[in-house]
């Protein structure tokens, strides 16, 4: 099979297209043909020698989360069958033509979703999912800042939070970005190379502020996510691209009962993760394409993945960037 392999950590560039063995599936495990392989960050992270895979998944081919057809299944699978169309979460892998996933990580394509376009669905949906309804214990009515709001796991967050019956408000870095996000269900997006999130969320809050914060900025961005929660607000970490020191205000963290937390999804058990797998089936896979819909930005083929990393960290794109072998 064709593989995207990473020799050496590094730029863009040592994204390599070779022929590699295709993969025999686990006694657990599903054997899928890939439609589509989704690009996130934790992919650049890799490349770039800062994200290692945990032991027993692919150690040199990225790649979190794909689209396509059962084409083979171990001897413990009960759930799947040769044929059956899915979207899967791996551990690594993803940029071939084959990958294994264990059977309780695989969702079904929901109805009315094209099968190339369910890649975005995984990464994406499992860590919203398990970040602001898992951990952050979101409840109807509350209201959620999302920064990224452009983002792939931004565009998710947005529209599953209002299908939820949340207030969403989201921050992106210009005008288009801001519109598409309202166009998503954003009750407010903020430009935040023009104004200051904190200023406008206090402004139009009455000096309330949220309920929960999604963050994947970290560094100066601290400081004004911890003045903005309610009482009993949560502040949830997925990433740090500016930088991961920041400061806080500890008396005003015990004061208002605020929770810091953060999660990384990768290293997470298999168990883990097909509870969070069952979870969406249940109560997101019923809003899909009705209320929620995949946002794909960009499709490149599997050979140009070097160019799929360049678009994503100019973060210009709006939504989701997607391979097709």
């Amino acid at each position: 099979m064709n593989a995207i392999v990473i020799k050496d950590p590094g730029a863009p560039e040592v994204l390599r297209l070779e022929t590699r063995e295709k993969p025999s599936p686990g006694p657990s495990e599903v054997l899928i043909k890939v439609a589509a392989a989704g690009v996130n960050r934790p992919d650049v992270s890799q490349r770039k020698g800062h994200y290692p895979p945990p032991p027993g998944a692919p150690q040199d081919i990225p790649g979190l989360e794909v689209s396509g057809v059962v084409e083979a299944v171990g001897s413990e699978v009960k759930t799947w069958e040769v044929g059956d169309e899915v979207c899967a979460l791996v551990a690594g892998g993803g940029y071939a033509e084959y990958v294994c996933a264990p059977m309780e990580q695989c969702l079904i394509v929901p109805d009315g979703i094209p099968l190339e376009d369910a890649a975005a669905l995984p990464e994406t949906f499992f860590t919203v999912w398990n970040n602001l309804f898992q951990i952050g214990k979101f409840k109807s009515g509350e209201r959620v800042l999302i920064h990224g709001g452009s983002s792939g796991i931004g565009v998710a967050a947005i529209q599953l939070v209002k299908a939820m019956g949340g207030t969403v408000y989201t921050t992106a870095g210009s005008t288009e970005k801001c519109f598409i996000c309202e166009e998503l269900g954003a009750d407010l997006a903020i430009n935040y190379r023009t104004e200051d999130f904190e200023l406008e969320l206090l402004a139009i809050t009455s000096g309330d502020g949220v309920d929960i914060i999604l963050d994947m900025v970290g560094g100066t961005y601290a400081e004004k996510n911890i003045r903005l929660l309610r009482y009993g607000g949560r502040l949830i970490m997925i990433n740090a691209m500016q930088g991961k020191m920041g400061t806080v205000d500890l008396i005003r963290i015990m004061k208002n009962n605020l929770t810091l937390t953060g999660s990384t999804l990768r290293p997470q058990s298999v168990a883990y993760k097909g509870h969070l797998a069952k979870s969406l089936m249940n109560e997101v896979w019923p809003l899909l394409p009705d209320k929620i819909k995949p946002v794909i930005h960009a499709r490149f083929a599997l050979a140009d993945a070097a160019q799929a990393h360049r678009l994503m960290e100019t973060s210009t794109h709006i939504g989701k960037i997607l391979l097709v072998p």
